[in-house]
């Protein structure tokens, strides 16, 4: 089976197309053939190595794992005798570690996985398209405790996880401003947004609005810049996380009524993000969300994608295509 893999660390360049042994499924696992997977920033880090601290999970000096690939929507193709939850013909999508969607064929465990059946009314490449609202979630009802009438700033509302914040936040009842480039603006608006700020011609950094919840979905500002324009009691989100930021939360974690705080989505227990993953698959269903595609590229392009994604400047998610 065709796969990407990467044995070294680097530009867009080092990921490579190869035949690879077709996985077989163990008795508590199911083989998935992979209709689409995404290339997400995530997984340009993790290519690239960088930050260092990155490191400390895929591997020191060369990656532990050689296919990359997070995000996936497909079918199952078998199952072990063990597995009750899923059969052959099943459509599905989830996510992985990290690692290993980049692939046409991927085994994963019944439980222990991040795996759900997929949502009826999208397609395989909307469904591949579903990590950011699982950045979002949690950040914004666990850390953020969003509730109805809440303002809500979202920078970066037009990538991944700032376009699932900005509809994540409209269900949840929140009065939302999307913080994005001239070209993002009608984007933001048409996910729902009530307020879009150019960031090219506006600081919102510097207005006289007072928000609740600041989410920075890109790690592109901090809270010492944010702190004037939260509320007493305001709470800064920081899903791009950079080392700059943990003193913040330390010591805001201590003293001061506003506070920053961070969170390492993907390493949340399987169980919980598959919990999540069903929550968004209802509200897929039900026409509350729906997930943003951007550019669509086949396999053999990945490393164009990767450049494309590198660039900073991707309009929701970035499909890429195996059937």
């Amino acid at each position: 089976m065709r796969a990407i893999v990467y044995y070294k660390y680097g530009p867009p360049d080092v990921l490579q197309l190869r035949e690879v042994e077709k996985p077989v499924p163990k008795e508590n696992e199911v083989l998935i053939k992979i209709h689409t997977t995404t290339v997400t920033a995530t997984d340009c880090t993790f290519r690239k190595g960088e930050p260092f601290f990155s490191r400390l999970y895929t591997g020191l000096t060369k990656p532990k794992n050689p296919v990359l690939g997070s995000e996936f929507a497909g079918e199952i193709e078998s199952a072990g005798k063990d597995v009750k939850l899923f059969k052959k013909g099943d459509q599905v999508f989830g996510t992985t570690p990290g690692y290993g969607a980049y692939t046409e064929y991927l085994c994963l465990p019944e439980k222990g996985a991040t795996l759900a059946i997929k949502p009826s009314m999208i397609s395989y490449e909307e469904a591949a398209a579903c990590d950011g609202f699982l950045t979002a979630l949690p950040f914004l009802r666990d850390k953020g405790k969003i509730n109805k009438g809440n303002k809500v700033l979202i920078n970066g509302a037009s990538g991944s996880v700032g376009s699932a914040a900005v509809q994540l936040s409209r269900y949840f009842g929140a009065e939302v401003t999307g913080v994005c480039s001239t070209a993002n603006l009608e984007l933001v608006k048409s996910l729902g947004a009530d307020k879009v700020i150019d960031y090219t011609k506006q600081d919102f950094t510097k207005s006289d609005e007072k928000y609740d919840i600041i989410f920075d979905s890109v790690g592109k500002t901090s809270f010492s810049n944010c702190k004037r324009v939260l509320k007493q009691k305001g709470i800064f989100l920081e899903a791009g996380i950079k080392l700059a930021v943990l003193p913040q939360v330390l010591l805001t974690s201590m003293l001061g009524s506003k506070k920053a705080m961070v969170m390492a989505t993907g390493l949340r227990p399987p169980d919980k993000r598959t919990q999540d993953l069903i929550f968004i698959k209802e509200l897929i269903d039900t026409g509350k969300i729906k997930p943003t595609i951007d550019r669509r590229f086949p396999l053999e392009q990945i490393a164009e994608a990767h450049r494309y994604v590198d660039r900073g400047h991707k309009k929701g998610n970035v499909i890429i295509t195996l059937q």
